[in-house]
């Protein structure tokens, strides 16, 4: 990073004295100094630039702004959680708090979390030691880094990097009552949810965006539907996906398994068959069958989720429509240990 940035300004200063500029100041400003330039696209030959490459005599006031003061952004809800949970740090009291979250409540967990592995170690907690129910619709990076003995439950929705770096906490979110019937159809997460995660659980009672659980390392998730590039570049951990998935799934998968439900008979069209292979539970291994239905009894658990209780109330129906995705390296190295044990 540090040669790229070098290299940057360095080219920076060549481009400036070429312009007979000593510094970014003398050229902020001189849109005389632009030109258009015509490449032989007959559809912008006819297009005037000039209204926005003349110079403005900007008179008395700076050309560029000057102003110094921001405006300061409000204390993040955690801390108003870790005042509220001081009887988990000083007594390791088991505690349930409650708040309203607005989207400009961002990284939700992320100082909660640190305090926790200081005061009692990655470890030191049990699974849902400390729960924070919200209700609204939380920022960016909700959960973020969180970790084992925090558990965050919301009604409503959250933006990007839901479970961002997840260590063990566990995250449940669900829609309002009047939304419970539409989860196949709604997003109630954003992109890039379950990025690197590394352990711990999410269970979203509707779609999550783009590149969900990329580079997922250990996390268990469900989620009921998602965008293009779902499981890219996983390596660890279980995914159940009760609904349609976008393209370039399992992109560079190679560890980890993904259960999903090929309702619409789509499956094939959307994924990426460099990196995974697929298989019905006829010709898969009875425990991951297990697996999948246990997952989805704890996404009930968890979220209510009306067309979850529906699959497994009638699982002989919808049994045949799930597909257990399975890394092409991981298929490697299993076959590598038979023969290993074999000779």
């Amino acid at each position: 990073v540090v040669n790229l940035m070098s290299f940057i300004a360095q080219e920076t200063r060549e481009i400036l004295a070429s312009l007979g500029a000593r510094s970014l100041e003398d050229v902020i400003g001189r849109s005389d100094l632009l030109d258009q330039v015509h490449r032989g696209a007959s559809d912008l030959d006819d297009l005037d630039l000039n209204p926005i490459l003349t110079r403005v005599d900007a008179g008395e006031r700076p050309a560029r702004s000057n102003r110094t003061d921001r405006s300061e952004t409000a204390p993040p809800l955690d801390l108003e959680i870790l005042g509220d949970a001081a009887a988990v740090f000083e007594r390791r009291e088991k505690m349930q708090l409650t708040y309203t979250v607005k989207n400009t409540d961002r990284s939700i967990g992320a100082r909660t979390s640190s305090a926790i592995v200081r005061r009692f170690g990655a470890d030191g907690l049990p699974d849902g030691h400390l729960t924070v129910r919200l209700n609204g619709s939380a920022g960016q990076s909700l959960g973020v880094f969180s970790a084992r003995g925090l558990k965050i439950e919301l009604e409503g929705d959250a933006n990007d990097y839901v479970g961002k770096g997840l260590s063990g906490a566990e995250i449940a979110i669900k829609p309002p009552k009047d939304a419970a019937d539409r989860t196949r159809e709604d997003a109630i997460i954003g992109n890039t949810c379950l990025f690197g995660a590394t352990s711990g659980a999410l269970f979203a009672a509707g779609r999550a965006g783009g590149r969900f659980a990329v580079r997922n390392s250990g996390a268990t998730a469900v989620v009921e539907g998602c965008a293009a590039n779902g499981c890219e570049y996983m390596t660890g951990g279980v995914v159940v996906i009760l609904g349609r998935i976008g393209d370039n799934f399992g992109a560079g998968m190679t560890g980890g398994r993904a259960y999903v439900l090929d309702a619409d008979d789509m499956f094939e069209k959307c994924v990426n068959p460099e990196s995974v292979i697929w298989r019905r539970f006829e010709d898969s291994d009875e425990v991951r069958e297990l697996e999948c239905q246990s997952l989805i009894k704890r996404h009930i658990a968890e979220t209510g989720s009306l067309f979850a209780q529906e699959v497994l109330t009638d699982w002989s129906r919808w049994r045949g429509k799930f597909l257990e995705v399975v890394p092409k390296e991981i298929l490697k190295r299993e076959e590598a240990a038979r023969k290993t044990a074999a000779e």
